[in-house]
């Protein structure tokens, strides 16, 4: 995320999220495979937070991260939905829309 992504996410955390997603219809039942960035991992590198893409589970490294694989499979594959795994999180972010996707997490 560019620095105005940034901004735009964290306003949109305090504030609650005024624009939608198109992409919801994306949102499968998924489950972290790992607790590693695997690309990462093979590469011999670390990463900063960790992100599931929310259609096949492939969980890969947060854009804060040196390689953000996470939205390098986002882009690669077309699946624009992440959620957050790290403690605490529960946010779901669109890559398309830019937007935190105001849905329940189960």
């Amino acid at each position: 995320m560019g620095w105005f992504t940034n901004v735009r996410f964290f306003v949109q955390r305090v504030r609650g999220s005024t624009e939608g997603c198109s992409h919801t219809s994306w949102i499968r039942d998924v489950v972290p495979g790992t607790d590693a960035c695997d690309q990462c991992v093979a590469l011999g590198d670390s990463w900063v937070h960790l992100r599931i893409c929310m259609t096949c589970g492939q969980v890969g490294c947060c854009d804060s991260s040196k390689n953000k694989h996470a939205h390098k499979h986002a882009d690669d594959v077309g699946h624009p939905l992440v959620r957050s795994i790290e403690p605490g999180e529960d946010w779901i972010w669109c890559f398309i829309d830019e937007t935190v996707v105001d849905v329940a997490v189960s």
